[in-house]
């Protein structure tokens, strides 16, 4: 989400809008704008009335109280609007991938995961970056893939979005081209929607895009076609509380369903082998420990769901590691 509709959101805000006025009314919205320090801390609020007591034993662990502490800090200038972020499948103690947001250049970013983070760049053959928003991982059939999702829509007018697919690299840190991209175009069943999250189901590669709005968004999935090219239809799945949905993922194991906000993060626990569409159905459980990353659009989620990482936009960014307390 590019600084200048942050700020002109910000001045809209400004202009004396109640935030429950807001959530009645607005049924798409753009990021939250600097110094709309009312309407923040009423998001907060709500967000925090939405929380259940954590502690019980059927809690998700990042449902609990958080430890939040730096791994690392992105010393390339250049990825200054991250909005997506996976653990690599191929050097997983490493390595992450990250991709930016809107009017970069189509390319998946590896950062080390300790200490000074720098980056090496592999060019996605054949893609197009209109609106990078987020980044998933998931097994494919020559190895690991990673999907890009081309999905954000400010003003909600793009007739399609696209999500891309490629084999994630044997040698992550040389850099280089990808091979020819994989292009799936997707349509939704009832307008144009702007979004920040993709999910890819591990188990059975079923694709789902949740919508970003201020009183919440809503899931939409697909399965995609053999060969994940040419165009396939959206369905709704239903609601998805959680304002201002930025990012998301699923572990590898696939047990644990994360979405995350600017200052939340809400986990699902799937039952069985149930589909993900199934598991995000019923309601989240959301941690009482609030994001500190700021205009965070990222997040990354360990294999087994224990763990997870964020990062923000901006020049330098902190790259944070949360772990449940004790």
């Amino acid at each position: 989400m590019r600084r200048s509709t942050i700020i002109a959101l910000g001045v809209l805000l400004l202009a004396g809008l109640a935030i429950g006025a807001l959530w009645a009314s607005m049924s798409r919205t753009n990021d939250l704008g600097a110094g709309a320090d009312r309407e923040i801390a009423a998001l907060r609020d709500a967000e925090s009335k939405r929380r259940p007591a954590s502690g019980a034993s059927s809690t998700p662990p990042l449902c609990k109280g958080l430890d939040i502490d730096t791994r690392g800090t992105v010393q390339d200038p250049s990825l200054d609007e991250l909005s997506g972020l996976v653990v690599s499948r191929r050097s997983p103690s490493t390595t992450f991938w990250a991709i930016e947001d809107s009017g970069a250049e189509p390319v998946f970013s590896v950062l080390r995961s300790r200490g000074t983070m720098g980056s090496a760049n592999w060019t996605a053959a054949g893609a197009a970056n209109v609106d990078w928003e987020d980044l998933a991982t998931g097994p494919g059939p020559s190895g690991p893939v990673l999907y890009a999702a081309d999905i954000g829509d400010n003003d909600s007018v793009r007739e399609s979005v696209s999500v891309y697919r490629v084999t994630e690299p044997v040698d992550p840190g040389s850099g280089g081209t990808t091979a020819p991209a994989q292009r799936l175009e997707l349509t939704y069943p009832d307008g144009a929607h702007d979004a920040e999250t993709l999910l890819v189901d591990p188990r059975r590669g079923t694709l789902v895009i949740v919508t970003k709005g201020l009183a919440g968004g809503a899931a939409y999935a697909v399965n995609p076609p053999a060969g994940f090219a040419g165009k396939a239809k959206l369905r709704k799945v239903g609601p998805v509380p959680i304002p201002l949905a930025t990012g998301g993922d699923i572990s590898s194991d696939g047990r644990t369903v994360a979405v995350r906000g600017y200052f939340s993060l809400s986990v699902w626990r799937r039952r069985g082998d149930e589909a993900i569409t199934q598991t995000l159905r019923r309601s989240s459980c959301t941690s009482p420990t609030a994001l500190t990353d700021g205009q965070g659009e990222a997040l990354a989620l360990s294999k087994t769901g224990t763990t997870a990482w964020t990062v923000a936009e901006g020049t330098n960014p902190k790259v944070q590691r949360l772990r449940p307390q004790g």
